[in-house]
């Protein structure tokens, strides 16, 4: 399946990310469900991330985490 891209602005620079449909559902529906941005999250798993991974990565993980908890 093809990953799908999306623009966000990240602690003020305009930053994209690609994620597939999936994950991208899964993010979706938390930031509904909470009633928060996309950028505020991703912002969130950015500042807990280590410099060492990319951000999909660590957006893909955030996801495998936030399933199992539910």
């Amino acid at each position: 399946m093809p990953l799908v891209k999306r623009s966000l602005s990240l602690h003020g620079h305009r930053t994209s990310l690609a994620l597939e449909p999936e994950f991208w559902d899964v993010v979706d529906g938390h930031v509904r469900s909470e009633k928060r941005s996309l950028a505020s999250l991703i912002a969130e798993i950015d500042d807990s991330r280590d410099t060492e991974d990319p951000l999909s990565s660590a957006v893909r993980l955030w996801v495998l985490r936030h399933v199992k908890a539910t």
